[in-house]
Order: C-alpha cells, then sequence, then structure tokens
C-alpha cells in the first residue's frame, strides 16, 4: 500500500529517510506513455572523446571554452529529465506522491544522495542536496553559530557569492571576518607557501577556514591535515571549522571529497558533473551536520515536520536530510543528477582530470608563449584545474572576449574587481579547438 506524504511522514516519527536500500530502477520510474528518449545520438564509447563530445548538442559553429559556467548536459541527462518532466506532465501528483513521499526505498532524492556519495567518497546520509553552490555555502555559513569573540578567517581571493555569504554570517551572528592573501603571482603560488600563510594567519579566536577550490588549484589536502594539527589542542567548541568553496574543482579533479580533510563542501552539480541547472550539494564529514542549524524547512525527512505536528522542537541531531531546501523544486533536474554521475563514472573521474590537464596546459603554454599576454593561472597542473585566466596587453577582457566571439569561441570575461580573460576546456573539447583560439590570440598584438 503506498501512504501519502501525510500519513506517512505521521507515521514516521522520530524517522529520518536517508540512507538503506533502493529499488534499482526508480529513477526511470514512469507513468504512462513510453519514456521521451533521443536515439539520434550514437551509444557512448567513453574511451574515444569524440563519442563522449557526440552525447552532447552544443552548437557545432563555435569553439565552446567557457566550460566552468552551466553545463551542456549528455544525453543519459537529457533523457533522465525528459522521462521525469512527461511523467510529471501525465499525472503530477501520483508521480511526486510515489517517488518523493510513499515508500521510503522507492523516493528518488535517495538515490541522487547515495550516487552522489559513491562520488565524494562519503555516506549518503552525509549528503544535503541544493540548487547551486552558493544556495549551499548560505546554508551552512547562515547555520553555524558564531560567537562575538569568534572570526571566520578567508582570502581575498574568493567569489563574490562566497565572501558574501560569510559577511552575511557575521552580520547575524556577530563575529569578524578576516581575508588574507595567499599569493602574490602565480609563479609564488607553492604548497609550502600557502599552507605557510594559513599557518601564520589562524588566531585563537579563529573558529571558520574558508577555502575555494578553484582557478588556482589550492593543496586543500595539505590545509585540511594543517587544521587537524590545530584542532589537536582545542576544545570542541573552539575547534576549526574547514569550509570548501569547491565550484571548480568539484568534476575535473581526481580528488574524491571525503579525502580532503574538510568538514563542510559545497558544489553545484551543473559545471563540471555535468548535470541539470539548478542542481548542487553540500557534503558534511561524518558527524558535523549536528553543528548546523537548518534555513529552509525541508520535505526530505519525517522528524522535523513530525515535530510540527506533535508541536514539539525535533529530536536529535540535525542531519543532511533536514537541511536540504523543501519546497517543490524542478524535480525533473534534481532527479536527472543520478546520470550525471553516472555518466561521469563510465569516463573515469581520472580520465577527465587528465584531459581536462592536458587541454588547459595545451592552452597556458601557447599563451605563455604570445609577448602581449599575462598569464595569471599557474602553468604547473598542480595548482590550476579547468579554468585559465590572462591579460592582453592594450585590450580590455570585453572586447577580447567580443573579437573571439566574432571568430567563433565563446571565451569569457571574469566579473571581479579586476577582469581578466578567462578561458575554461574541458572534456567536449579538442586539441583543435585549443590551436583554434590561440591563433586568434596571436592576431591580439
Amino acid at each position: 500500500m503506498s501512504l501519502g506524504r501525510r500519513d506517512f511522514m505521521g507515521a514516521a516519527v522520530g524517522a529520518t529517510l536517508i540512507g538503506g536500500c533502493m529499488i534499482a530502477g526508480v529513477a526511470g520510474a514512469q507513468v504512462g506513455n513510453v519514456p521521451v528518449q533521443d536515439d539520434s545520438v550514437a551509444t557512448l564509447d567513453p574511451n574515444d572523446w569524440a563519442s563522449v563530445r557526440a552525447q552532447f548538442k552544443l552548437s557545432p559553429e563555435f569553439v565552446h571554452i567557457s566550460n566552468f559556467f552551466l553545463a551542456s548536459n549528455p544525453k543519459p541527462v537529457r533523457d533522465a529529465m525528459a522521462r521525469h518532466r512527461q511523467a510529471f506532465d501525465e499525472n503530477p501528483y501520483t508521480y511526486l506522491e510515489d517517488n518523493m513521499f510513499a515508500r521510503p526505498e522507492e523516493m528518488v532524492w535517495r538515490k541522487v544522495c547515495a550516487t552522489a556519495a559513491d562520488y565524494t567518497g562519503g555516506r549518503a546520509e552525509d549528503i544535503a542536496l541544493t540548487t547551486s553552490t552558493t544556495q549551499g555555502l548560505a546554508m551552512v555559513y547562515n547555520g553555524l553559530k558564531l560567537t562575538p569573540d569568534q572570526e571566520i578567517l578567508t582570502t581575498n581571493h574568493e567569489w563574490y557569492t562566497h565572501d558574501e555569504a560569510m559577511r552575511l554570517a557575521v552580520v547575524k551572528w556577530g563575529g569578524s571576518l578576516r581575508r588574507i592573501d595567499l599569493y602574490e603571482r602565480p609563479e609564488d603560488v607553492s604548497v609550502d607557501a600557502i599552507v605557510a600563510r594559513i599557518e601564520a594567519a589562524i588566531r585563537p579566536s579563529t573558529r571558520i577556514l574558508a577555502m575555494t577550490w578553484s582557478g588556482v588549484r589550492l593543496p586543500v589536502q595539505e590545509i585540511g591535515a594543517l587544521v587537524a594539527r590545530v584542532n589537536q589542542d582545542r576544545s570542541e567548541a573552539d575547534r576549526i571549522i574547514y569550509v570548501i568553496d569547491g565550484v571548480h574543482g568539484f568534476g575535473c579533479s581526481e580528488a574524491q571529497v571525503a579525502s580532503l580533510g574538510c568538514d563542510f563542501f559545497s558544489a553545484g552539480t551543473h559545471k563540471w558533473i555535468l548535470g541539470p541547472h539548478g542542481t548542487g550539494l553540500v557534503w558534511a564529514r561524518e558527524g558535523q551536520w549536528a553543528q548546523i542549524t537548518p534555513t529552509i524547512p525541508t520535505i526530505m525527512a519525517a522528524e522535523p515536520a513530525n515535530a510540527w505536528r506533535q508541536q514539539r522542537d525535533p529530536q536529535g541531531d540535525t542531519q543532511g536530510a533536514w537541511v536540504s531546501p523543501g519546497g517543490f523544486l524542478a524535480f525533473e533536474n534534481q532527479w536527472g543528477v543520478i546520470e550525471a554521475f553516472e555518466f561521469v563514472k563510465q569516463i573515469g573521474r581520472k580520465r577527465i582530470a587528465d584531459r581536462v590537464a592536458e587541454l588547459n596546459g595545451q592552452l597556458k603554454e601557447g599563451l605563455s608563449k604570445l609577448p602581449n599576454v599575462h598569464l595569471h593561472t599557474p602553468q604547473s597542473a598542480q595548482f590550476s584545474a579547468g579554468i585559465v585566466c590572462c591579460d592582453v596587453k592594450g585590450w580590455a577582457p570585453k572586447d577580447v572576449v567580443a573579437r573571439l566571439k566574432a571568430q567563433k569561441i565563446i571565451a569569457s570575461a571574469t566579473p571581479y574587481r579586476h577582469s581578466t580573460v578567462r578561458f575554461s576546456a574541458g572534456i567536449i573539447n579538442t586539441p583543435e579547438d585549443i590551436d583554434k583560439t590561440l591563433r586568434v590570440m596571436r592576431t591580439l598584438a
């Protein structure tokens, strides 16, 4: 018998709905007609980059070299979204009720968490589902309580939404926010130098350490080891909580999130994971969700709703599912993340990381040889992921981007205080794409 959500959640007093077994075919559950499927694309051969590229509907008219931004979805992801969307269109109440609120083993969001956990190296219950990196970071900082004498230590290299989430947390809780430089020039970047700067900056009042795994690939694992050493001499109330904005490392690096030594890791899955738009996650180290006060009421856990019905406070520590924002989302997108992770898994995370490093390495090498180009991104693959930033002498970044676009190459200008030209080569690109880009850049003398 399939219970409605009110019956189920009322019967599940004290239960949480994350973890446990799942029906293998739930991701493709159907209502009504045969699922929508694009049969015009050949079956994926994960060992053939041309076959990988063929899974995407990217316009062949352009060289798409801004892969960091918003992913074009590969065929399996498009098919999954189409199946879910058709089922919702045919019978929205039944499809949502059966796959979201009925039996725990049939709840698709739980398989999303399990698939994400397989990729991160953690557990399904360590995952909270979000709509973006920004939303995930906001929920972490808004949910962590600072005392007036505690601080957040971060860098001057953060993107607006990460920095603003921290600022708003300080406005809400009190405390302070302190920013440091980790390096001045790309050639200054080294593991020892960065770790030393952070170690020198940590104070007894430092409660949160916030870093970004982005264009300059910080040694986040070594920073995690530093935090662990510092925390050995601290009480639980004063231990440093290590938070990573992982938006541009997640999906183009071989490293697993659970190995980085952080407490919280936020990333979108609509960039390098190639998932549907408006999807993301936060991974937390086991036991760390207990430190978070949820921001948005959830519909993915029974206990908070049962507590409301019984006019009491929720019992037990906060869990990942409690932090996943509720409301009726674009479920066809959230559930399509399963196929995105499976697509990436088919190709192989090391194979993807190597391809991204190879193509961006080719681009950096070519740009570094141009006398009028100043490369901001370290040339070493150890310190750069899938983003390459540069200045062109005598050219505004937006004008460089316009010249490239006129030659059918899609690049971007960074929206930072100091704007630069930005490229990002991914698995949809080829060495020929890089050569074409460099030919245009050579004309900007």
